[in-house]
C-alpha cells in the first residue's frame, strides 16, 4: 500500500502532492488496478493533514478516471499509468541509473542532479524536441530521461521503489 510523504516547504499544495505521488506510483507500477488506496483516516494519522485534503486529492484522481470509490469498502485503482518502457527492470531505467551514478561520481549531489534533469526536461519538452541525441548513460549534453527529483517522493510512502 502506498504511503504519502508530505513536504510542507515544497511550495506544492498538500492535495496536489497526494495526487502527484499517486500518479507516480501508477506510472512506476507500484499501484495496480484493483489496489486499495489508504483511507483518509489512515493518511491523516500518517501525515497529520486535514481529512478534507485527502478527499480532495482522491476526488481529483477519480475525476481523472484513475481511481473509484466503493462505498463502505474504500477507494480503489481503476487503471494504471505504467508504460513498459519505464519498467523498473527496463533498459531506460538502467541507463538513467548509470547516468545518475556518473553524475554523482563527478561530484553532483541530489539537488544538482535534480536541477540538471529538470532543466534538460524543460528544455526538451518546451521546444518540442524530445527525440534522442544521446543515451541516458551517455555523455551527450542533450540526453536525459526520467525524473531524479521532482516533487513526488515516496519509498514505502508512495511511488518509491524507483524514485527519490
Amino acid at each position: 500500500m502506498i504511503e504519502y510523504r508530505i513536504e510542507r516547504r515544497s511550495g506544492v499544495s498538500t492535495y496536489q502532492q497526494i495526487v502527484q505521488q499517486t500518479k507516480q506510483a501508477l506510472r512506476l507500477g507500484v499501484l495496480q488496478p484493483g489496489d486499495k488506496l489508504p483511507t483518509a483516516r489512515e493518511v491523516v494519522e500518517q501525515t497529520a493533514i486535514n481529512p478534507n485534503t485527502v478527499l480532495k486529492a482522491y476526488r481529483e484522481l477519480e475525476r481523472e478516471g484513475l481511481v473509484e470509490p466503493r462505498p463502505g469498502l474504500g477507494t480503489f485503482v481503476r487503471r494504471s499509468l505504467a508504460r513498459p518502457e519505464a519498467a523498473a527492470d527496463g533498459p531506460l531505467r538502467a541507463g538513467l541509473v548509470e547516468w545518475v551514478d556518473e553524475a554523482h561520481a563527478a561530484g553532483l549531489d541530489r539537488e544538482d542532479i535534480s536541477a540538471l534533469m529538470t532543466s534538460v526536461l524543460e528544455q526538451r519538452f518546451r521546444t518540442g524536441v524530445t527525440g534522442s541525441t544521446g543515451t541516458a548513460g551517455g555523455t551527450s549534453t542533450a540526453s536525459g530521461t526520467g525524473t531524479a527529483g521532482g516533487t513526488s517522493t515516496a519509498e514505502s510512502t508512495g511511488p518509491t521503489d524507483p524514485a527519490a
